[in-house]
């Protein structure tokens, strides 16, 4: 057990906290923490709502993917089907399964937790729940708006994913992290 003092032991506490920007997504705020060995230093952070995202299999071991425009890095990417924890009460499985049929038009009947991931721990609060989606079914696609109008949805061999995962053609983070962790799940079963 480490004494007070050593690495690691530290109490952060936040002293001071300025709002900046608050959005439709993201709030910005500066806080003002404790430090090892005295003083305070500012920390920006990233107020990001959770998310889940969804690594859907189906009985012929395809992963359903989808390909959009991401602005912030001016690429359209190969991602899992995703959204935000943005209904209240709502929670992080009925939000994965919305967000299955609204960007796939596909449901699921099997639903298991796969991983979770905070993506940018150093200035951002969001943590993303994934989930493995089985027994799939199609049901329609409800009438997309803004980005999910220009939405691609493939399917591909679930072998091949992780191969474009190792090769860079699928590079999101969360389909990144989503994609090995269900090879894990499924190997050790």
């Amino acid at each position: 057990m480490a004494e007070d003092g050593a690495p690691g032991t530290h109490d952060y506490r936040t002293v001071a906290s300025r709002d900046i920007f608050d959005g439709r997504v993201v709030r910005l705020r500066v806080d003002t923490l404790t430090m090892p060995g005295g003083g305070t230093a500012d920390r920006e952070i990233c107020g990001h709502d959770n998310a889940v995202a969804v690594v859907a299999l189906d009985a012929e071991n395809h992963i359903t993917l989808v390909r959009q425009y991401r602005h912030a890095v001016g690429e359209r990417l190969w991602e899992l089907p995703a959204g935000l924890c943005d209904v209240d009460g709502e929670e992080p499985t009925e939000t994965a399964r919305r967000e299955l049929v609204e960007e796939t038009g596909l449901e699921a009947d099997r639903w298991r937790p796969v991983i979770e991931v905070v993506p940018s721990p150093g200035f951002c609060t969001e943590r993303v729940h994934v989930y493995l989606a089985t027994g799939l079914r199609e049901v329609g696609r409800p009438e997309a708006q803004h980005e999910e109008a220009d939405m691609e949805v493939a399917r591909m061999p679930f072998a091949e994913a992780v191969e474009a995962v190792l090769d860079g053609r699928i590079i999101n983070g969360i389909a990144v992290a989503g994609i090995l962790a269900t090879r894990a799940v499924i190997e050790r079963s």
